[in-house]
């Protein structure tokens, strides 16, 4: 009878506890912010890198993974809080760091993410050549401490274009770019695949030493007809 008693109690109990977490309202308040150095955007693989948000207080202390578009843009839906917003160790063209960026959240938050990047990409410009895409761009580097590893041209058919999505690309090693000062030229032939349509994508990307993420220039549209 003692059990009978003590399961007619339970179960409203479980009942409630689960009602209550059915009634719970969905994250509706957004953190957006750019990756940027001297407040310009950095481009990068499309959702290929990632940021880590933290929320104090919270009880598990389980991070929220946050990627990046390729235009250095990202977003988050989250409860209002106060949260802390940090690179991932190894994750991007960048110098790794430990600080971190306080972000409060009522209703909505925007921030910038200041970076470190190994080398940027200025200047660029394409154009189209016979059957081929050519390319002009100058290289700085930024943080001294890896090396460059080589640029590389992508082409593809939307501007979603990088080192995972393209019809096609081609590089040239660092030990052929003896001088920085001077505009480094790649040029990539029109893909097949590409050769019927009216226009491509192509965007430029610079790889140092030991990091598997590219910063990459825009992507741009080139008209083939």
């Amino acid at each position: 009878m003692k059990y009978k008693i003590l399961l007619s109690m339970l179960i409203p109990a479980i009942l409630l506890a689960g009602c209550k977490k059915d009634n719970l309202k969905a994250p509706a308040s957004t953190i957006t912010g750019t990756i940027v150095f001297n407040k310009q955007a950095l481009g990068l693989r499309s959702n290929g890198v990632q940021l880590e948000l933290w929320q104090h207080g919270f009880q598990l202390f389980s991070k929220i993974p946050v990627y990046i578009q390729q235009d250095g843009t990202f977003s988050a839906t989250v409860f209002d809080g106060n949260y802390k917003l940090t690179l991932l160790k190894g994750n991007g063209p960048w110098a790794d760091k430990a600080d971190s960026i306080d972000v409060n959240v009522n209703g909505s938050a925007q921030v910038e993410l200041s970076v470190d990047p190994y080398f940027i990409i200025g200047s660029e410009s394409f154009q189209k050549s016979g059957t081929n895409i050519t390319s002009s761009f100058n290289l700085q580097r930024v943080n001294t401490s890896k090396a460059l590893e080589l640029v590389r041209i992508y082409i593809g058919p939307t501007n979603i274009t990088d080192q995972n999505n393209n019809s096609g690309t081609a590089q040239k090693a660092a030990s052929v770019i003896t001088d920085l000062s001077q505009p480094v030229t790649l040029s990539i032939p029109i893909p097949a695949s590409l050769a019927a349509k009216d226009y491509v994508f192509v965007r430029v990307g610079v790889k140092a030493v030991g990091v598997a993420e590219l910063l990459y220039s825009k992507p741009q549209q080139i008209m083939l007809k």
